[in-house]
């Protein structure tokens, strides 16, 4: 095959794959907000795993709903809903607002009974905020939470005094059987490492399945940042495969992806 009709081919190929995921919105009403949710999924008639994406309190733009549609491609039904817009949050808010784990739970709740989700626990991605509502969500809902991936997470409630914020981990990291795996970059925020690096001990301490990767010269939010150097565009697509081998395993998928 010449070179420009195999490169035409591919690009073909690449196109045809990105049309196969359906990416769209509704709107989840509950008694104190109206909810907008994003909802990626697979090609084909399922049921697919069912995996529940957190964004940050940046809020959500082109680089969250690339991260959905990459799930989706990877073969998840993926539902992210937007916890800050359902109550008029603007975008990087400093504290948290406890009323928001209400909506990230109905929309757990939601993922849950779509008719093409498989009907098992669910996986969770979260980013930086998000991991926050993960934890919290599962020392209340166990049982109904395979696996946490945290990119860079909060391990302590935003809301803490500094003591906390400081030398202490979130209370719920006591409660949690989560399996998790932790994805940060070396040169991340100091109190980020270091309060992550304590959640990954208090885990592991425990007996839970935990696992806590670093990217050497990889900064803050190194997966989705404008100028990613080369060491972070190797990252990232590291951690998407990280986080698609984290699901498979502790959500009991197949080689190819299916659930059980």
């Amino acid at each position: 095959m010449k070179p420009i009709a195999f490169f035409v081919l591919l690009a073909a190929l690449l196109l045809m794959n990105a049309q196969a995921v359906e990416v769209r919105q509704v709107e989840l009403r509950t008694a104190e907000a109206d909810i907008p949710l994003y909802i990626a999924r697979p090609d084909g008639p399922g049921p697919f795993p069912p995996v529940l994406f957190i964004h940050a309190k940046r809020g959500i733009d082109e680089a969250e709903q690339r991260h959905i549609r990459e799930l989706a491609e990877q073969g998840y039904l993926v539902v992210m809903p937007d916890w800050q817009s359902g109550r008029m949050i603007e975008r990087w808010p400093s504290e948290h607002n406890p009323a928001t784990e209400k909506d990230v739970e109905a929309a757990m709740d939601y993922l849950r009974a779509l008719p093409e989700a498989c009907k098992i626990p669910v996986g969770i991605v979260g980013q930086s905020r998000g991991p926050y509502y993960a934890i919290r969500l599962a020392a209340k809902r166990g049982p109904d939470i395979a696996a946490i991936v945290s990119y860079y997470g909060h391990m302590q409630n935003p809301n803490a005094p500094e003591p906390d914020q400081l030398f202490r981990v979130a209370p719920e990291i006591m409660q949690l059987t989560t399996p998790m795996l932790f994805l940060i970059g070396e040169q991340d925020f100091e109190l980020r490492r270091m309060v992550g690096g304590r959640a990954f001990y208090a885990l592991w301490e425990r007996g839970v399945p935990v696992e806590y990767q670093v990217y050497p010269f990889a900064r803050r939010a190194f997966d989705f940042r404008a100028d990613q150097g080369p060491e972070e565009r190797i990252a990232t697509r590291h951690a998407r495969q990280r986080a698609d081998q984290w699901l498979k395993r502790w959500m009991r998928l197949d080689a190819q992806g299916r659930c059980p």
